[in-house]
């Protein structure tokens, strides 16, 4: 009866379950077909996974993995860090890995802890609270490598960590900071001038889509932060909107935003910002900490203190079925970039969830532009993580070239199978 975040995998809804210390924990796989009667399908346990904050599903060679927090809590040779989880049969998830990270401690819940990863194939970025961000090469999630640790001076309490082309995002928990990391060298995360910013009240939680990062502020009001962060160099304030709630978790899809607040969860109607106006209240026994949209329903999860067997709820918070299609909101490295790093990933994020399995090399290709993508066609990891698509180049780029990035129409496409309906494109020439 603790859940958190939950996603859509293979076309069933993924739950992980576990309290912030594990031992009895899990993932579940459910066919919400139809939604007033969830079936499950398939139950994979682990006796180390921890309370998950974020869940990203990523293809590699042929296969589907998943990446959550972990802890072998066996005093006194307590350790923690992450495991991998081959989800490629929703009826067969186990674990395959684990990796320990150095200064893991617990009981404290926030100070020496990982908070969530963030997998950018190849590599996994792991917010590791007191101890910064680890960075993980998971090329082979069967044997992963911590490849670096980034400490932040002064110290740096990280929650969310979230990565989008050559930016990474950290955000403290149950804090005012932000940082806006150069990961264009991506195992070796760097600071970003003017990238760090603090918002105007301590935030549990962060997310961040089409340009803007979105908080959910504790016990000082609650409700949403939201700030620009388009120009990661010159991030700017846009929201405040205070609740009287307590927040946890934000999500956003299209010109909405979801927040559990802990007594009760909102949805806010983010059309005509800087004005936040809420739209609709849900609630659920316990600490709801999580609303999760997915089409015109919503997924509320409470982490503690749920009735029994009832710690999830689906409800409908639009009367008619999602039919909109996704589209684009942001992009980095920008369109028309120049001098862009030979190491460099391109980064999107779509106006909601979107399908794992709808982005391939068929639906996201980078190439050299002017040229017949069949022929100069750039192999590279594809990876999406809640409303963020990745592209990494599996061989570095050439120099003083320009590549093309699309998203056919067609292709892409969201929870509910609507399909980009508008190509993208977007262009950018390397250094050298």
């Amino acid at each position: 009866d603790h859940h958190n975040l939950v996603v859509m995998f293979d076309g069933y809804l993924m739950m992980p379950w576990s309290p912030e210390f594990g031992l009895n924990s899990g993932i579940t796989f459910y066919d919400v077909s139809d939604p007033c009667s969830p079936t499950a399908v398939g139950t994979g346990t682990s006796s180390t996974m921890r309370e998950s904050h974020t869940l990203g599903v990523v293809p590699i060679d042929g296969r589907w993995y998943a990446v959550v927090d972990s802890m072998r809590l066996d005093f006194p040779d307590l350790e923690g860090g992450v495991e991998f989880w081959d989800v490629t049969d929703v009826t067969d998830a186990h674990v395959v890995s684990k990796l320990n990270v150095p200064g893991f401690v617990y009981p404290d819940a926030y100070a020496r802890v990982t908070l969530s990863a963030f997998w950018q194939a190849p590599y996994v970025y792991v917010g590791g609270s007191d101890n910064g961000v680890y960075v993980i090469d998971a090329r082979d999630p069967m044997n992963p490598i911590l490849v670096d640790q980034y400490k932040f001076d002064p110290v740096l309490r990280v929650g969310q960590v979230q990565a989008i082309g050559n930016i990474l995002m950290a955000s403290a928990a149950e804090g005012t900071r932000t940082a806006l990391l150069d990961i264009s060298v991506p195992n070796a995360p760097q600071p970003l001038p003017g990238g760090e910013f603090d918002i105007e009240r301590e935030s549990y939680f962060s997310n961040m889509q089409g340009g803007y990062a979105y908080y959910a502020p504790k016990e000082g009001g609650g409700g949403l932060i939201v700030w620009d962060i388009s120009d990661p160099q010159s991030p700017q304030p846009v929201a405040d909107y205070s609740s009287g709630g307590n927040g946890g978790y934000v999500f956003a899809k299209d010109e909405y935003a979801f927040v559990g607040e802990s007594d009760f969860a909102n949805v806010y109607d983010l059309s005509d910002l800087p004005e936040v106006t809420p739209i609709g209240t849900g609630l659920l026994e316990g600490d709801l900490d999580t609303i999760t949209p997915i089409g015109n329903v919503v997924v509320l999860s409470v982490d503690d203190k749920a009735n029994k067997d009832q710690a999830s709820a689906i409800v409908p918070w639009q009367e008619e079925v999602d039919t909109k299609p996704p589209r684009v909101t942001y992009v980095y490295p920008p369109d028309g970039a120049e001098g862009v790093t030979l190491l460099s990933r391109v980064g999107l994020t779509m106006s909601e969830f979107v399908d794992p399995k709808s982005a391939w090399e068929g639906s996201v290709r980078l190439y050299q532009t002017g040229t017949d993508p069949a022929v100069t066609r750039v192999h590279g990891y594809i990876s999406v993580g809640e409303v963020i698509i990745n592209f990494a180049p599996m061989q570095p780029l050439k120099p003083a070239t320009q590549y093309t990035l699309e998203l056919p129409a067609g292709g892409v496409r969201d929870y509910n199978d609507n399909a980009l309906a508008e190509p993208f494109t977007m262009t950018f020439t390397t250094a050298g």
